[in-house]
């Protein structure tokens, strides 16, 4: 059992198709399924996530094949055991599967004990460009939540070969309006659900996303800082390694601004601005508070203010201040400090070396993904109109 992830799985919700609870008690667990590629994990999945499980008590999230993705889609970015790892460690998922069916039936929910699937108010297609919810649609069985305004792949994978420092804070910038064009938009136009916005941060998506709770009294209370850019698997490995460093962890993460990773990092690092860092730390299981904006320099205000008990670091480079001194000489001072291998060695560098390598595959999944949809778009707008002049005889 996780405490971390702000809930615990309760013994009624174990086991994917278990039926031995009674019939009485199934009524009052509503068990929700969500599924999806989930590649490259995203605060827009994340919140997806949230929004299904606020809709139910138990959450069985669904993750496709590699091959499954290629086959609809076009090759993924990470890897199915990477993509498993990635939802397993989002806080409102109770429990996932592994290989689910790229199309949602019936069948599965039933064998899943599932009230209802949930969905953006997105679309997603076959190879054959048909909707993957037809069925569950029709029958009553299908719920929608909000898609998350200001992120998708597409625009991650574009921002990592754009190569420019101001990508999440121009978006309006002629430049990167063209590689974005280039990038998603298909021989039609563009589609709203794959097509560039801009995100927004407010208060009230911070306190969804945050679990409120205060540290207790026996607490270990453990500070990592760092970029946590493009929130990935290394990411995720990391800072569960950080969490089983206690029986009873708290665990703080502080987040650089932009323009402190830009200075240590350069390139056009951070390919996600500080706001939505803060939004993908918080969605993990592993974490119970960010500091946004924190200092580079782990000092002594912020170790008494916190009252920190372990400060930990992975074995990836500690860039020094902008004076030179070390960054984390206070808590070593203190004897506070503790290096931590998680086994995974993987950097945002290398996620996007995986997209320059690939590029072309990336950009005609993107093109294919947008033709698909807006053929669908046309088919409805076809359907609305014909809807439309058969109302206009009826009242003739």
């Amino acid at each position: 059992m996780i405490k971390n992830g702000h809930h615990a799985t309760t013994e009624a919700g174990k086991g994917a198709g278990s039926t031995a609870c009674s019939p009485e008690k199934r009524k009052r667990i509503v068990r929700v399924w969500c599924d999806g590629c989930y590649d490259m994990v995203h605060y827009g999945h994340s919140n997806q996530l949230r929004q299904a499980k606020a809709m139910g008590d138990y959450l069985i999230v669904g993750v496709h094949t590699d091959a499954e993705i290629s086959k609809h889609k076009g090759p993924p970015v990470f890897t199915q055991a990477e993509r498993y790892k990635m939802v397993r460690a989002i806080k409102w998922v109770d429990e996932i599967v592994e290989g689910a069916p790229y199309v949602t039936t019936l069948e599965t929910l039933d064998k899943y004990n599932c009230d209802f699937c949930v969905h953006g108010d997105d679309i997603t297609l076959t190879v054959d460009g048909k909707d993957t919810y037809e069925e569950v649609k029709t029958s009553g069985r299908y719920r929608e939540c909000k898609r998350t305004q200001g992120v998708s792949t597409t625009d991650l994978v574009g921002r990592m070969l754009l190569m420019t420092k101001a990508h999440h804070s121009n978006i309006d910038n002629s430049e990167y309006q063209q590689h974005t064009d280039n990038f998603g938009k298909g021989p039609k136009g563009h589609s709203p659900w794959t097509g560039v916005s801009q995100f927004l941060q407010t208060s009230q998506k911070i306190i969804q996303f945050a679990s409120g709770k205060e540290p207790q009294p026996g607490d270990t209370i453990i500070y990592v800082a760092g970029a946590f850019d493009l929130f990935h698997i290394g990411h995720v490995d990391f800072l569960e390694t950080v969490y089983k460093q206690s029986d009873k962890p708290y665990v703080i993460v502080g987040l650089h601004f932009d323009q402190e990773v830009n200075r240590y990092k350069g390139k056009n690092y951070p390919i996600m601005n500080v706001h939505e860092r803060t939004l993908s730390v918080l969605a993990c299981r592993y974490v119970s508070e960010v500091v946004i904006g924190a200092p580079y320099a782990v000092g002594r205000d912020l170790l008494d203010h916190f009252k920190v008990d372990l400060v930990c670091h992975g074995k990836t480079e500690v860039f020094p201040d902008q004076d030179g001194s070390d960054p984390y000489a206070e808590p070593k001072r203190r004897g506070i400090f503790r290096t931590v291998d998680s086994g995974n060695g993987l950097t945002t560098d290398d996620i996007v070396q995986r997209i320059i390598k690939n590029r072309l595959q990336f950009e005609a999944r993107n093109q294919k993904k947008e033709a698909k949809e807006m053929a669908v778009i046309q088919a409805m707008k076809r359907r609305e109109g014909e809807k439309g002049q058969e109302r206009s005889q009826a009242a003739v």
